[in-house]
């Protein structure tokens, strides 16, 4: 008998989902940003003004961080097309994902405002990512649980961090007599 699968929509709506919070994040990040800072720094004076300037981000450094992060949510999408929803990969990044929605909506409580990605959070990423496991289940794949959420809440940050890093490095000058363009 075969394995039970899920269908591509589960799978490749992972991909679908992340592109409609990220278009958000992709408008409004930068300009959060800046016009956020002063009430942050406010709010949290002890903070180094090392971490604020690295808070603060380039239009093109979102375009190319989100892009990247695209990168990895696309090949997951498509381990989770391969297998029918069973790879680990792509489970760990589905529950990430509706676990970062949920990220979303405590930063705007924290903040107490707006904050990148909060309007598609409670209106894609989470209904999403809820729907998705419970199809997961209906076919009898198991989304993880505590091990998946934990491996998720690890690599999270991390993986935003690197995307974000990587970002900043594209196309930017190293080291010393390093060329610039011109």
């Amino acid at each position: 008998m075969a394995e039970a699968t899920v269908s591509k929509a589960v799978t490749w709506g992972l991909l679908a989902a992340w592109v409609a919070n990220d278009l958000e994040e992709l408008a409004t990040m930068a300009g959060w940003t800046r016009s956020a800072r002063p009430r942050l720094q406010e709010r949290f004076p002890k903070v180094p003004e090392q971490v604020w300037a690295r808070m603060e981000l380039s239009q093109r450094d979102a375009n190319v961080a989100i892009g990247l992060m695209g990168g990895v949510v696309a090949a997951a999408s498509a381990d989770g097309a391969r297998t029918g929803g069973r790879s680990p990969f792509f489970r760990t990044v589905l529950v990430g994902f509706g676990l970062h929605g949920v990220v979303h909506m405590a930063q705007s409580l924290a903040y107490r405002g707006y904050t990148p990605g909060v309007a598609t959070a409670p209106a894609v990423v989470i209904p999403y990512s809820l729907w998705a496991v419970r199809r997961l289940k209906a076919a009898g794949i198991e989304s993880g649980g505590v091990g998946t959420a934990a491996a998720a809440l690890a690599l999270l940050p991390v993986a935003v961090v690197g995307v974000h890093g990587l970002a900043r490095r594209v196309g930017r000058p190293h080291g010393h007599g390093a060329r610039t363009a011109t």
